[in-house]
């Protein structure tokens, strides 16, 4: 049972890794609990001697979800519109009416 455990509780610690290091945001929550759960069952089930690596993904999953709750927290997406891309737009617009004009006046 301890070894279902383990492989378990490595295999919900890659995916919050995976998953924190991509842009999932809130996501990420989801793998890392299940990490946690599963690496706090396998610290209850493990003896003295054999608590190192549970440790060690618990860790992992803690700070993989203290790094998803700094980047939903603190990182904030801002859409800034570009004036030159819509002066540009604006430019080109014009640009083609005129020469739609000046095709229109030389079927004339």
């Amino acid at each position: 049972m301890r070894k279902l455990f383990l492989i378990l509780a490595i295999i919900f610690t890659v995916f919050a890794i995976i998953f924190t290091a991509l842009p999932l945001n809130t996501i990420a929550f989801l793998p890392i609990g299940l990490g946690i759960v599963f690496c706090l069952v396998l610290l209850k089930k493990s003896d003295a001697n054999q608590k190192k690596l549970p440790n060690i993904l618990l860790l992992l999953c803690v700070l993989s979800s203290v790094f998803v709750l700094g980047k939903t927290l603190l990182i904030k997406d801002e859409v800034v519109k570009d004036a030159k891309f819509e002066q540009e737009k604006i430019e080109t617009k014009k640009e083609a009416k005129q020469e739609l004009e000046d095709l229109e006046k030389d079927l004339e």
